[in-house]
Protein backbone atom coordinates (compact mmCIF):
# COMPACT_ATOMS: atom_id res chain seq x y z
CA UNK A 1 0.00 0.00 0.00
CA UNK A 2 1.17 3.58 -0.72
CA UNK A 3 0.75 6.71 0.11
CA UNK A 4 -1.97 7.62 3.23
CA UNK A 5 -3.86 4.32 2.29
CA UNK A 6 -1.24 2.41 4.59
CA UNK A 7 -2.29 4.82 7.34
CA UNK A 8 -6.10 3.89 7.37
CA UNK A 9 -6.82 0.48 8.28
CA UNK A 10 -10.30 -0.90 7.99
CA UNK A 11 -12.07 -3.29 10.93
CA UNK A 12 -12.83 -6.41 10.58
CA UNK A 13 -14.75 -8.61 13.13
CA UNK A 14 -13.24 -12.53 13.38
CA UNK A 15 -13.27 -15.55 16.27
CA UNK A 16 -9.96 -16.57 15.78
CA UNK A 17 -6.80 -17.42 14.45
CA UNK A 18 -5.54 -21.16 13.94
CA UNK A 19 -2.22 -21.45 13.31
CA UNK A 20 -0.27 -24.72 11.75
CA UNK A 21 -3.27 -25.38 9.57
CA UNK A 22 -3.13 -28.17 6.83
CA UNK A 23 -6.51 -28.38 5.62
CA UNK A 24 -7.12 -25.15 4.36
CA UNK A 25 -4.58 -24.70 1.32
CA UNK A 26 -0.47 -25.63 0.95
CA UNK A 27 2.04 -25.45 3.06
CA UNK A 28 1.57 -24.72 6.66
CA UNK A 29 -1.37 -21.98 7.00
CA UNK A 30 -2.86 -19.24 9.44
CA UNK A 31 -6.23 -19.84 8.93
CA UNK A 32 -8.22 -16.69 10.09
CA UNK A 33 -12.13 -17.53 11.11
CA UNK A 34 -14.57 -14.58 10.08
CA UNK A 35 -17.64 -14.12 12.08
CA UNK A 36 -21.16 -13.76 9.81
CA UNK A 37 -22.33 -16.01 7.03
CA UNK A 38 -25.04 -15.84 4.10
CA UNK A 39 -26.47 -19.26 4.55
CA UNK A 40 -27.47 -21.54 7.33
CA UNK A 41 -26.23 -24.90 6.33
CA UNK A 42 -27.86 -27.15 7.98
CA UNK A 43 -24.79 -29.74 8.80
CA UNK A 44 -22.37 -26.56 9.85
CA UNK A 45 -18.87 -27.47 12.42
CA UNK A 46 -18.70 -23.56 13.07
CA UNK A 47 -22.26 -22.25 14.44
CA UNK A 48 -20.49 -19.95 16.47
CA UNK A 49 -19.57 -18.01 13.22
CA UNK A 50 -22.75 -17.34 12.45
CA UNK A 51 -24.62 -13.94 13.00
CA UNK A 52 -23.05 -10.86 13.59
CA UNK A 53 -22.19 -10.68 16.92
CA UNK A 54 -20.16 -12.12 19.49
CA UNK A 55 -20.57 -15.48 21.00
CA UNK A 56 -20.59 -17.35 24.48
CA UNK A 57 -19.78 -21.16 25.00
CA UNK A 58 -20.48 -22.92 28.02
CA UNK A 59 -18.29 -25.91 28.64
CA UNK A 60 -19.43 -27.90 31.13
CA UNK A 61 -16.74 -30.17 31.67
CA UNK A 62 -14.49 -27.18 32.99
CA UNK A 63 -17.65 -25.67 35.67
CA UNK A 64 -17.25 -26.86 39.12
CA UNK A 65 -20.60 -25.62 40.40
CA UNK A 66 -19.36 -22.78 42.58
CA UNK A 67 -22.73 -20.66 42.29
CA UNK A 68 -20.57 -18.04 40.56
CA UNK A 69 -22.34 -17.22 37.30
CA UNK A 70 -25.97 -19.10 38.67
CA UNK A 71 -25.47 -15.74 42.00
CA UNK A 72 -24.77 -12.72 38.48
CA UNK A 73 -28.07 -14.18 36.55
CA UNK A 74 -30.58 -13.02 38.58
CA UNK A 75 -31.91 -16.25 38.34
CA UNK A 76 -32.12 -17.02 34.05
CA UNK A 77 -28.41 -19.44 35.18
CA UNK A 78 -29.67 -22.05 37.59
CA UNK A 79 -27.35 -25.45 38.48
CA UNK A 80 -28.19 -28.75 37.42
CA UNK A 81 -27.15 -32.01 37.70
CA UNK A 82 -24.81 -31.97 34.50
CA UNK A 83 -23.69 -28.05 35.31
CA UNK A 84 -25.18 -25.07 34.43
CA UNK A 85 -28.89 -24.51 32.78
CA UNK A 86 -28.43 -21.36 31.32
CA UNK A 87 -31.95 -19.50 30.12
CA UNK A 88 -30.55 -17.69 27.06
CA UNK A 89 -33.32 -15.71 25.87
CA UNK A 90 -34.14 -14.47 29.24
CA UNK A 91 -30.64 -13.67 29.94
CA UNK A 92 -29.80 -9.99 29.33
CA UNK A 93 -26.62 -9.98 31.16
CA UNK A 94 -24.56 -13.01 30.04
CA UNK A 95 -21.35 -11.24 29.23
CA UNK A 96 -20.98 -10.28 33.11
CA UNK A 97 -22.22 -13.86 34.45
CA UNK A 98 -18.88 -15.15 32.31
CA UNK A 99 -17.00 -12.92 33.32
CA UNK A 100 -17.71 -13.59 37.13
CA UNK A 101 -16.52 -17.84 36.57
CA UNK A 102 -13.53 -18.53 38.11
CA UNK A 103 -12.67 -21.41 36.18
CA UNK A 104 -12.89 -20.18 32.71
CA UNK A 105 -16.08 -22.27 31.79
CA UNK A 106 -17.67 -19.72 29.28
CA UNK A 107 -15.42 -18.97 26.54
CA UNK A 108 -16.04 -15.54 24.80
CA UNK A 109 -15.64 -15.70 20.56
CA UNK A 110 -15.74 -12.75 18.78
CA UNK A 111 -13.56 -9.73 18.12
CA UNK A 112 -12.74 -6.46 16.72
CA UNK A 113 -9.31 -6.45 14.70
CA UNK A 114 -8.38 -3.78 12.29
CA UNK A 115 -6.67 -4.47 9.04
CA UNK A 116 -3.22 -3.63 10.30
CA UNK A 117 -3.45 -5.55 13.62
CA UNK A 118 -4.50 -8.59 11.83
CA UNK A 119 -1.72 -8.56 9.22
CA UNK A 120 1.16 -7.70 11.99
CA UNK A 121 -0.55 -10.64 13.81
CA UNK A 122 -0.27 -13.32 10.67
CA UNK A 123 3.08 -11.95 9.92
CA UNK A 124 4.83 -13.42 12.86
CA UNK A 125 4.40 -16.59 11.21
CA UNK A 126 5.69 -15.90 7.85
CA UNK A 127 9.07 -18.25 8.41
CA UNK A 128 6.75 -21.45 8.33
CA UNK A 129 4.68 -20.05 5.59
CA UNK A 130 8.16 -19.71 3.77
CA UNK A 131 9.60 -22.86 5.25
CA UNK A 132 6.34 -24.95 4.13
CA UNK A 133 5.01 -23.25 0.92
CA UNK A 134 2.15 -22.35 2.94
CA UNK A 135 0.08 -19.05 4.00
CA UNK A 136 -2.87 -17.27 5.13
CA UNK A 137 -6.35 -18.46 4.82
CA UNK A 138 -9.63 -16.44 5.41
CA UNK A 139 -12.41 -18.50 6.52
CA UNK A 140 -15.23 -18.45 8.45
CA UNK A 141 -18.39 -18.43 8.33
CA UNK A 142 -18.21 -16.58 5.02
CA UNK A 143 -15.14 -14.67 5.24
CA UNK A 144 -15.98 -12.50 2.33
CA UNK A 145 -18.94 -10.50 3.42
CA UNK A 146 -15.93 -8.50 5.13
CA UNK A 147 -14.02 -8.14 1.50
CA UNK A 148 -13.20 -4.39 2.20
CA UNK A 149 -11.60 -5.79 5.74
CA UNK A 150 -9.75 -9.03 3.99
CA UNK A 151 -8.78 -6.75 0.71
CA UNK A 152 -6.85 -4.26 3.38
CA UNK A 153 -5.15 -7.27 5.12
CA UNK A 154 -4.14 -8.13 1.39
CA UNK A 155 -2.68 -5.74 0.56
CA UNK A 156 -0.73 -5.78 3.63
CA UNK A 157 0.28 -9.29 3.20
CA UNK A 158 1.47 -9.30 -0.42
CA UNK A 159 4.40 -6.95 -0.26
CA UNK A 160 5.99 -9.60 2.09
CA UNK A 161 5.43 -12.45 -0.12
CA UNK A 162 2.72 -14.16 1.67
CA UNK A 163 0.60 -16.73 -0.25
CA UNK A 164 -3.24 -15.79 0.34
CA UNK A 165 -6.58 -18.17 -0.03
CA UNK A 166 -9.83 -17.43 0.22
CA UNK A 167 -12.78 -20.23 1.33
CA UNK A 168 -15.92 -18.77 0.44
CA UNK A 169 -19.20 -20.28 -0.53
CA UNK A 170 -19.70 -17.00 -3.08
CA UNK A 171 -23.75 -16.30 -2.11
CA UNK A 172 -22.64 -12.44 -2.59
CA UNK A 173 -23.06 -9.75 -5.68
CA UNK A 174 -20.09 -10.01 -8.19
CA UNK A 175 -19.63 -6.61 -7.17
CA UNK A 176 -19.20 -6.96 -3.44
CA UNK A 177 -16.33 -9.70 -3.70
CA UNK A 178 -14.38 -9.72 -6.88
CA UNK A 179 -11.75 -6.93 -5.81
CA UNK A 180 -10.51 -8.90 -2.80
CA UNK A 181 -11.42 -12.66 -5.12
CA UNK A 182 -8.88 -11.07 -7.77
CA UNK A 183 -6.18 -9.87 -4.46
CA UNK A 184 -5.88 -13.27 -3.40
CA UNK A 185 -3.35 -16.16 -5.11
CA UNK A 186 -6.14 -19.45 -4.45
CA UNK A 187 -10.02 -19.48 -3.81
CA UNK A 188 -11.51 -22.18 -1.76
CA UNK A 189 -14.93 -22.73 -3.35
CA UNK A 190 -17.78 -24.24 -1.70
CA UNK A 191 -19.97 -26.37 -3.84
CA UNK A 192 -22.76 -27.84 -1.55
CA UNK A 193 -25.40 -29.22 -4.29
CA UNK A 194 -26.57 -28.30 -7.89
CA UNK A 195 -29.78 -28.82 -7.28
CA UNK A 196 -31.25 -25.58 -6.14
CA UNK A 197 -34.29 -27.00 -4.16
CA UNK A 198 -32.34 -29.05 -2.44
CA UNK A 199 -29.56 -26.09 -1.64
CA UNK A 200 -32.34 -23.69 -0.41
CA UNK A 201 -33.85 -26.78 1.85
CA UNK A 202 -30.41 -27.11 3.43
CA UNK A 203 -28.54 -24.01 3.75
CA UNK A 204 -31.52 -21.49 3.52
CA UNK A 205 -30.72 -19.97 -0.38
CA UNK A 206 -30.83 -21.04 -3.98
CA UNK A 207 -27.60 -21.54 -5.62
CA UNK A 208 -27.77 -19.42 -8.46
CA UNK A 209 -25.49 -16.81 -7.50
CA UNK A 210 -23.23 -19.28 -6.40
CA UNK A 211 -22.88 -20.67 -9.79
CA UNK A 212 -22.50 -17.80 -11.50
CA UNK A 213 -19.83 -16.66 -9.01
CA UNK A 214 -17.89 -19.67 -9.56
CA UNK A 215 -18.64 -19.45 -13.48
CA UNK A 216 -16.96 -15.54 -13.26
CA UNK A 217 -13.72 -16.38 -11.04
CA UNK A 218 -12.72 -19.37 -13.30
CA UNK A 219 -13.00 -16.42 -16.38
CA UNK A 220 -10.42 -14.96 -13.89
CA UNK A 221 -7.89 -17.97 -14.62
CA UNK A 222 -7.94 -17.87 -10.61
CA UNK A 223 -6.70 -21.18 -9.29
CA UNK A 224 -9.49 -22.82 -7.55
CA UNK A 225 -10.01 -25.51 -5.37
CA UNK A 226 -14.10 -26.99 -5.54
CA UNK A 227 -15.19 -27.80 -1.94
CA UNK A 228 -18.01 -30.60 -2.19
CA UNK A 229 -19.12 -31.55 1.23
CA UNK A 230 -20.51 -35.32 1.36
CA UNK A 231 -23.79 -35.20 3.56
CA UNK A 232 -25.41 -38.94 3.77
CA UNK A 233 -28.71 -39.20 2.44
CA UNK A 234 -28.70 -35.46 1.38
CA UNK A 235 -26.03 -34.84 -1.66
CA UNK A 236 -24.15 -38.10 -1.61
CA UNK A 237 -25.84 -40.34 -4.36
CA UNK A 238 -23.84 -41.23 -7.45
CA UNK A 239 -25.71 -38.62 -9.74
CA UNK A 240 -25.31 -35.69 -7.39
CA UNK A 241 -21.34 -36.23 -6.85
CA UNK A 242 -21.21 -36.88 -10.92
CA UNK A 243 -22.87 -33.65 -11.12
CA UNK A 244 -21.33 -31.57 -8.79
CA UNK A 245 -17.10 -32.66 -10.31
CA UNK A 246 -18.37 -32.17 -13.76
CA UNK A 247 -19.40 -28.48 -12.94
CA UNK A 248 -15.59 -28.20 -11.56
CA UNK A 249 -13.92 -30.04 -14.42
CA UNK A 250 -15.75 -27.43 -16.94
CA UNK A 251 -14.36 -24.49 -14.26
CA UNK A 252 -10.95 -25.36 -16.38
CA UNK A 253 -7.37 -26.46 -15.92
CA UNK A 254 -6.74 -24.55 -13.08
CA UNK A 255 -9.25 -25.91 -10.93
CA UNK A 256 -9.24 -29.15 -8.70
CA UNK A 257 -11.36 -30.89 -6.50
CA UNK A 258 -11.11 -31.11 -2.26
CA UNK A 259 -13.81 -34.04 -1.34
CA UNK A 260 -14.87 -33.21 2.13
CA UNK A 261 -16.46 -35.91 4.79
CA UNK A 262 -19.70 -34.72 6.66
CA UNK A 263 -18.81 -35.10 10.02
CA UNK A 264 -20.26 -34.47 13.42
CA UNK A 265 -17.14 -32.78 15.36
CA UNK A 266 -18.56 -29.63 15.60
CA UNK A 267 -21.71 -31.23 18.18
CA UNK A 268 -19.98 -30.11 20.95
CA UNK A 269 -20.60 -26.45 20.02
CA UNK A 270 -23.68 -26.94 19.75
CA UNK A 271 -24.30 -28.30 23.03
CA UNK A 272 -21.78 -25.16 24.37
CA UNK A 273 -24.20 -22.85 22.58
CA UNK A 274 -27.21 -24.25 23.96
CA UNK A 275 -28.66 -24.77 19.79
CA UNK A 276 -30.26 -28.22 18.44
CA UNK A 277 -27.87 -29.29 16.41
CA UNK A 278 -30.19 -29.68 13.04
CA UNK A 279 -28.42 -32.77 12.02
CA UNK A 280 -27.51 -34.90 14.52
CA UNK A 281 -29.71 -37.88 13.61
CA UNK A 282 -27.11 -38.18 10.65
CA UNK A 283 -24.50 -40.61 10.01
CA UNK A 284 -20.46 -39.43 9.40
CA UNK A 285 -19.45 -39.67 5.44
CA UNK A 286 -18.03 -43.11 5.00
CA UNK A 287 -14.65 -44.06 3.31
CA UNK A 288 -15.99 -45.37 0.34
CA UNK A 289 -18.52 -42.82 -0.73
CA UNK A 290 -15.11 -40.36 -1.02
CA UNK A 291 -12.88 -42.70 -2.14
CA UNK A 292 -15.52 -43.56 -5.20
CA UNK A 293 -15.75 -39.55 -5.05
CA UNK A 294 -11.96 -39.21 -6.45
CA UNK A 295 -12.24 -42.08 -8.46
CA UNK A 296 -14.74 -40.55 -10.47
CA UNK A 297 -12.88 -37.50 -10.35
CA UNK A 298 -9.91 -39.10 -12.14
CA UNK A 299 -11.78 -40.50 -14.62
CA UNK A 300 -13.36 -37.34 -15.74
CA UNK A 301 -9.24 -36.03 -15.47
CA UNK A 302 -9.74 -33.79 -12.56
CA UNK A 303 -7.54 -34.21 -9.52
CA UNK A 304 -9.43 -34.46 -6.45
CA UNK A 305 -8.17 -35.02 -3.18
CA UNK A 306 -10.08 -36.45 0.69
CA UNK A 307 -9.74 -33.00 2.60
CA UNK A 308 -10.61 -32.99 6.52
Amino acid sequence: MEGNEQSVSVNGFISKIQRYSTKDGPGLRSTVFAVGCTLRCQWCSNPELTGEAAKILYHAGRCVRCGACVEASGGTIRSGVGGCVIDREACMNLDECADACYYDAYEKLGMTVSAEELATMLLRDKVFYDQSGGGVTYSGGESALQADFFLDVTKRLKPEGVHVALDTAGNLPWEQISPLIEAVDLVLYDLKTLDSALHERYTGADNRLILENARKIADMGKVITVRLILVPGVNDTEEEIGGRLEFARNLGKTVKADILKYHRLGAGKYISLGLDEPMKDTPECPDETAEYAVALAAKMGLTATIGG
